[in-house]
């Protein structure tokens, strides 16, 4: 039996947690758990234009009794630190896994700033912040997220490292292209 993927792991935790609602932008390195959450019919994955629309996709959830859990990038933090007051405000649970961009060996510079500011932008916004430099630890990770943002109502975020889920190159973004 070959090992399991951290996205094995985290969807498990999912599950566990009674987690219905999964809102996602389209990102390779949540690839694998949006596939096996669109394969869940106990969960709903629901593609998001814009991270914004997940942070209402999120409070939704709540008021009609399902919870939410929220995939994104970490270039998308940046398009709902308006929004993150309505969950200070509301105090709704809500949990974000993002995958890290704008770290070591990033390709593409305009990942960098927000990629070096997530965690303090999340922070001041009233976010507790995890972060998962190893595989080993995001599954860890996200069942305490899952835990206190549903018991406290509060906010939680899972930083997944960009050394975890792959460096870009851009090679293989020039490949990518070709092949469409």
């Amino acid at each position: 039996m070959p090992p399991s993927h951290w996205s094995d792991e985290v969807h498990a935790e999912l599950r566990g947690a009674g987690v219905k609602q999964i809102g996602y932008v389209p990102d390779a390195g949540h690839k694998r758990l949006i596939e096996l959450c669109q394969g869940d019919n106990a969960m709903r994955a629901v593609p998001l234009t814009t991270e914004e629309e997940g942070i209402g996709l999120a409070s939704g959830a709540w008021l009609g009794g399902e919870r939410c859990v929220i995939l994104m990038q970490s270039s998308g933090v940046g398009n709902i630190i308006n929004v993150l007051g309505m969950v200070k405000v509301c105090r709704f649970p809500l949990v974000m896994l993002i995958t890290m961009r704008g770290e070591k060996g990033e390709f593409n510079p305009w990942q960098v700033p927000m990629g070096e500011a997530t965690a303090r932008v999340l922070e001041t916004m009233g976010v507790q912040v995890r972060q998962a430099g190893e595989a080993q630890t995001i599954a860890p990770h996200v069942r305490a997220a899952l835990a206190r943002a549903f018991e406290a109502n509060g906010a939680e975020a899972v930083l997944i490292a960009q050394r975890v889920i792959g460096i870009k190159s851009f090679q293989d973004q020039t490949n990518q292209v070709g092949q469409q």
